[in-house]
């Protein structure tokens, strides 16, 4: 699959458009960022003008293979563990545990160009930097391109860097059936992975030093402050509440209105007051009711059951199970005011992951004096990841502007002075972490 070249021809032009050529400077190339994005841009390109390259894909497959192909070019060594994973090193002075930098190449089957493609060029741009500039770190580099982040095939996610932890359950990775229908072991076989090659990816996490992952925001403060780039906090963990209001079902037209047990109107004012309680605990809380459903779901009937999931966030266990708490006694005393039962159950429970606070200020030296912007802080509401390695290993994150917060859809969209930008905190950022 090497011979993949075509690239995204109308998407370059867009990219290449309004670009600052002098941002061009130091071994990055803002022209080559916006040549690699297109080519990627190519391999499972839709209609809409977004991409389909979901996990284990020939799609996800085809980009990979692009990837070792670049890395192989800038004479980089690569390598490819059981689960996936691509590595390509840059070898240090010392024999030291490496820096790592990466991000991933599959997507949802409505994706955009930028969502974990920006993270792996971005990367792979510093090491083709430090090879033109005849600059060789302390500490070996190592770009990576972690297997299926995002879960779309069988909802999960997150899988190649669970692999590389040590963090997958492999007998319930075994069980798991993807959205077609067909069993783990079976798809991964097709993409000539193995189960016992995802265990063998396990990697003595000593040899890592430290993990830099740039992603786009997917969110809008950025794009507000007027920033090309920002420095994550902390990535949230969500607490997902499964919730049953129970009433009673009756007609519509011959049950009074004193007379009724309706877990609908119960529903409804606990979905409309739940958006207020993230405030009372965090500025970086959120909560979200985004699935409902209804039964019997009868245009002349009052409800006698109503379903719904909360989704709770934030980068801090504390204030995020205190949130959940608040959520559950919102849900008891809005089922006792309409005299209906509730039923509730956390089907996840995942941590948040925080950013080290040396990391923070590392990556804030590299803003301010690579391109002399203040260091903006925000947390990250979704998973990446980092989160895995994170959870080993000391991690930090830097966020691209994504115009208008748009993610996961064809309409994704980071400028290259943006983009270029953050690749230059990168480069400055890295350098810091190869030469401690």
């Amino acid at each position: 699959m090497n011979q993949v070249v075509s690239e995204n021809i109308e998407l370059r032009n867009r990219l290449q458009s309004d670009f600052d050529h002098s941002l061009s400077h130091s071994g990055i190339s803002g022209e080559r960022v916006a040549k690699r994005l297109a080519e990627l841009g190519q391999i499972g390109l839709t209609e809409a003008g977004g991409v389909n390259r979901i996990s284990f894909s020939k799609e996800e497959r085809a980009a990979k293979e692009l990837v070792k192909k670049w890395m192989q070019e800038i004479g980089l060594s690569v390598r490819e563990d059981g689960a996936g994973n691509v590595f390509g090193r840059l070898e240090g002075t010392k024999e030291l545990p490496v820096v790592m930098s990466g991000s991933h190449v599959d997507s949802v089957p409505t994706g955009g160009h930028f969502d974990g493609p920006l993270g792996v060029i971005a990367a792979l741009e510093v090491a083709e930097a430090w090879k033109d500039t005849n600059y060789q770190p302390k500490k070996p580099l190592e770009v990576v391109v972690f297997t299926d982040e995002e879960g779309a095939r069988f909802n999960g996610g997150l899988t190649g860097s669970r692999a590389m932890t040590g963090e997958m359950d492999i007998d319930k990775q075994k069980s798991l059936l993807d959205i077609y229908g067909d069993p783990f072991e079976e798809v991964i076989q097709k993409d000539g992975l193995t189960l016992e090659g995802f265990i063998e990816a396990k990697r003595d996490l000593s040899e890592i030093a430290a993990y830099v992952e740039v992603h786009i925001e997917q969110g809008k403060r950025l794009e507000k402050e007027g920033l090309p780039v920002g420095i994550v906090t902390g990535i949230a963990g969500p607490s997902w509440l499964n919730m049953t209001f129970k009433g009673e079902a009756g007609h519509a037209g011959n049950t009074p209105m004193n007379d009724r047990r309706d877990p609908l109107v119960a529903a409804s004012e606990f979905v409309s007051k739940v958006k207020d309680l993230p405030k009372t605990v965090s500025d970086s809380a959120v909560a979200t009711v985004g699935k409902l459903e209804v039964f019997p779901n009868g245009v002349n009937v009052i409800p006698g059951e109503v379903r719904l999931t909360v989704d709770i966030r934030d980068i801090h266990s504390e204030t995020r199970d205190t949130l959940a708490q608040l959520v559950k006694d919102l849900a008891n005393s809005t089922s006792d005011k309409y005299e209906v039962e509730v039923e509730m159950k956390e089907t996840l429970h995942v941590a948040p992951v925080a950013v080290p606070p040396d990391m923070q200020q590392k990556a804030a030296r590299a803003v301010t004096e690579t391109i002399g912007t203040k260091a903006y802080y925000l947390p990250s509401g979704a998973g990446h990841d980092a989160m895995a390695v994170g959870r080993h290993v000391p991690m930090a994150m830097l966020f691209t502007q994504s115009k208008a917060g748009i993610s996961h859809n064809p309409k994704e969209w980071s400028t290259l002075n943006d983009c270029v930008q953050t690749i230059h905190v990168l480069n400055h950022f890295l350098k810091q972490l190869c030469e401690d």
